[in-house]
C-alpha cells in the first residue's frame, strides 16, 4: 500500500530537483518505513524515531535507526511534522540545526494536518527554497544558510518541546504525547475505580508519563513491583521521572515496546488505557483490541486487567473471548472502565 505522505516526501528527490551526491549523509527525523524511502540509499540514511512500531518496522528492513541522535553536518535532513503544534515546531528547529551549511531540510504533512502551518513554520525559520503539492499533501524545503536562519527564533522553537513541569509541578511532561499538560479524564475514571487490594507485581500497558502507574502505587501498598511499557520513549523517560518516588522501594521496570507484539510476566494485575489512534486520526480499535490479547496472554491465571476506554469502541467481543469474567464497573462521561479476570486453569 502506498503511503502517500511519504510518496509526497520523496517526490523533490524522484523528480531530481533535489539529490545526494556519493558520500553524503541523510538523516530522517520522525521517520516511518515505506517503500517509498528506497529513494535514498540505505547505507547513508540515519533514521530517529522513538515511537517502538516504527522504530521495529525500520529496523526489520535493515535501516539504520537511533532514539535519538546527537550527530549533525547532514547534506539532507527530511521530517514530518505533526499536528501538535509545539512538537511541529520543535522538530522543524531541530531539523535545522543537523543540516550543514548548505544542506536540504525538506519536510512534508497533509493538508488536513497542519501542512500550510508548518510550510509557513519552516520559511520563517530558513526560508523556503521550494514547494510543491501532491496527494493532498506539501512537500516544502529550506537550503541551510547561516545568513538566512533566524537564530532567535532557532534558539526559541528549539526548546519547545523539552520536558516541563506541569499541574503545579505535580509531573513532568512534553508537548507531543498524548496528553501532555493534563490528567487525561479516562485515566482518572478509572485510577477512580482502582481497588486498594490491588497487590504483587502489576503492568501499566501504554503508560505515558507515568500518572496510572503512580496511582496505583500511591493507591494499593500491596504492590511490589510495576513493569511500565510504553511505545513512545520520549513518554516512557517521563514516566520513569514521574515515578522516581518509588526508586528503592518499588521494583520498577521501564520497558520501551509494542505491546501488541507481547509483554513479560506472568502478572498478578495489569491496568491499561490503550491508545486507539496511531498515525492519522482514524479510529483504531484493532490497537486496543491486541492491548486486551496482550493483557491475558501476559496475566497469571486468576490475574485481573483493569482498562478504560472511549465507550463507542468494540471491545466486548475480545475480552469476553480471552477472559473467563468481564464486567463493566463504571460508565461515565462517555468513559467505560472494565474488569476482566483471566480464566484459572483447571
Amino acid at each position: 500500500m502506498t503511503d502517500t505522505v511519504l510518496e509526497t516526501l520523496m517526490l523533490p528527490l524522484d523528480e531530481g530537483m533535489l539529490g545526494l551526491a556519493d558520500g553524503d549523509k541523510a538523516l530522517f527525523l520522525r521517520a516511518r518505513m515505506g517503500r517509498e524511502l528506497r529513494t535514498i540509499p540505505a547505507v547513508a540514511l540515519t533514521c530517529e524515531q522513538s515511537f517502538a512500531p516504527d522504530r521495529d518496522a525500520l529496523d526489520q528492513a535493515g535501516y539504520n535507526v537511533v532514539a535519538e541522535t546527537d550527530e549533525t553536518g547532514f547534506s539532507l535532513v527530511l521530517a514530518l511534522p505533526t499536528r501538535q503544534r509545539q512538537e511541529s515546531r520543535a522538530l522543524l528547529a531541530r531539523a535545522v540545526k543537523k543540516a550543514a551549511a548548505g544542506g536540504i531540510v525538506l519536510a512534508c504533512a497533509p493538508n488536513t494536518e497542519g501542512a500550510k502551518t508548518a510550510e509557513a513554520d519552516l520559511d520563517a525559520l530558513a526560508g523556503l527554497t521550494g514547494k510543491l503539492s501532491k496527494n493532498k499533501c506539501r512537500v516544502f524545503w529550506a537550503t541551510v544558510s547561516p545568513d538566512m536562519i533566524n537564530t532567535a527564533l532557532l534558539d526559541e522553537w528549539l526548546q519547545l518541546d523539552a520536558p516541563r513541569d506541569i499541574l503545579e509541578g505535580a509531573y513532568v511532561s512534553r508537548p507531543g504525547i498524548f496528553a501532555w499538560d493534563r490528567i487525561d479524564a479516562a485515566s482518572k475514571l478509572l485510577t477512580d475505580n482502582l481497588p486498594e487490594t490491588l497487590a504483587g507485581k502489576g503492568a501499566d500497558l501504554g503508560c505515558g508519563f507515568g500518572y496510572l502507574a503512580r496511582a496505583v502505587l500511591e493507591r494499593a501498598p500491596g504492590v511490589a513491583a510495576m513493569d511500565l511499557y510504553e511505545a513512545e520513549k520520549r513518554a516512557l523517560d517521563l514516566a520513569e521521572q514521574n515515578l522516581a518516588a518509588f526508586k528503592g522501594k518499588k521494583v520498577l521496570n521501564g520497558i520501551w515496546s509494542d505491546v501488541t507484539k507481547g509483554i513479560e510476566g506472568p502478572y498478578d494485575f495489569i491496568v491499561s488505557n490503550p491508545p486507539f489512534h496511531q498515525t492519522g486520526k482514524a479510529d483504531r480499535s484493532d490497537v486496543g483490541q491486541a492491548f486486551i490479547r496482550t493483557a491475558a496472554s501476559g496475566l497469571r491465571s486468576g490475574g485481573t486487567f483493569y482498562m478504560v476506554a472511549n465507550r463507542h469502541l468494540p471491545y466486548e467481543a475480545t475480552l469476553n473471548d480471552v477472559f473467563g469474567v468481564v464486567e463493566m464497573i463504571a460508565d461515565e462521561g462517555g468513559y467505560k472502565v472494565i474488569r476482566a479476570i483471566k480464566r484459572k486453569v483447571k
